[in-house]
């Protein structure tokens, strides 16, 4: 759908997110230790580094620029997103730069720490209840309000497609190749809205990149069964509980036959994987970045056994400071069911051995 012709305001908004980019630069590409022969290197792609602390950062601002073009947000227009987490923050930010107001509507029982990184970035937020009800209601706020209805579901796809050479595989590629190291085997990221996965999957089949897209999945999701058995529609009606990656269906964004592997990795492995990671570099990050730990953990292995050389790159998606009272609390984790012990042994057998388990058919 198209607004009303783009405005001066809009073009000069444009050109303001547009010189973000630039001013941002890009963020650390850092090398994982592993034990044995370098033949396979791993990387990690450090996206907490942008400005507000996630890969949802370049997302959230190109869904603003793509609906700046279709002429749905001008000067003053209120914007309003259903949801709660790292896109949020980012879209706060950004409609703070161009002084736009920003509502997020959030499920009730959203922790109090959530809402606070919003309001940090000049945002506000609206609770309902039940959670699903999130949508409805954000898109009746916007309509009451004049307002534009950012909707990330239905509209982050057509954004990445818009962002075009300029997006994270892009990147990486250049990352790799300034330090003088080939195209990596495989790029691994997290799929949630499935957004990130899309951007990454399509720059390297129109580009003609020999590289190979992964995504892990989490527990109760979508996305492996879908990817799988081949359904576009595929939905299990379970909330993920590993933040940042997993979804009760199969979002818009996600574009499957972009995706080369798809490997679901148990909450509890997440977890330990999260742990495991500051332990061995220092890194504090999100549960997503476990779980890519463990789907890098899983390539890398394969690459080995098959006498293979290489990189394997993993995008590690946030930081880890917002989940000190969940993910990194023993309480809260034992809450919830998680025993970390056999992943932790995992994960210390591949530190010794740099072998793990039995990976998927790759």
């Amino acid at each position: 759908m198209r607004g009303t012709p783009v405005s001066d305001w809009a073009r000069a908004a444009i050109e303001t997110l547009d010189a973000t980019r630039e001013a941002e630069g890009t963020t650390p590409l850092r090398r994982f230790p592993l034990p044995g022969d370098d033949s396979v290197g791993l990387f990690v792609k450090d996206e907490s580094a942008r400005p507000t602390g996630s890969l949802k950062h370049g997302l959230a601002r190109g869904l603003l620029v793509d609906a700046l073009h279709r002429g749905l947000i001008d000067e003053g227009t209120p914007l309003v997103e259903a949801t709660s987490g790292n896109l949020a923050v980012a879209e706060a930010h950004f409609a703070r730069l161009l002084g736009l107001p920003f509502t997020a509507v959030v499920p009730r029982r959203t922790g109090r720490a959530k809402l606070a990184r919003i309001e940090e970035r000049g945002g506000r937020w609206h609770p309902v209840d039940p959670p699903l009800a999130v949508y409805d209601r954000a898109r009746r706020l916007a309509a009451d309000t004049g307002g534009h209805y950012l909707d990330h579901l239905e509209h982050l796809g057509g954004a990445v497609d818009r962002d075009g050479p300029e997006n994270l595989a892009a990147e990486i590629l250049r990352d790799l190749d300034r330090i003088g190291g080939p195209a990596p085997a495989w790029i691994v990221a997290g799929v949630g809205t499935g957004a990130t996965s899309r951007a990454i999957g399509r720059h390297l089949r129109r580009t003609g990149s020999p590289t190979r897209t992964a995504v892990v999945d989490s527990e109760n999701s979508a996305y492996f069964p879908g990817w799988a058995t081949g359904c576009d529609d595929y939905a299990t009606g379970m909330p993920s509980k590993v933040e940042g990656i997993g979804r009760p269906r199969i979002e818009a964004p996600f574009d499957g036959s972009v995706v080369d592997l798809v490997i679901p990795v148990p909450d509890a492995t997440s977890v330990a994987a999260t742990r495991h990671l500051r332990a061995v570099t220092g890194w504090v990050a999100g549960p997503s970045s476990g779980a890519c730990l463990v789907g890098a953990f899983h390539l890398v292995s394969r690459m080995r056994e098959r006498g293979e050389s290489g990189a394997v790159v993993m995008v590690l998606g946030d930081s880890g400071l917002p989940y000190a009272d969940t993910y990194y609390d023993d309480g809260w984790v034992a809450a919830r069911g998680w025993d970390l012990a056999a992943p932790a042994a995992a994960l210390e057998r591949f530190a010794d051995t740099g072998r793990w388990g039995e990976p998927p058919s790759a």
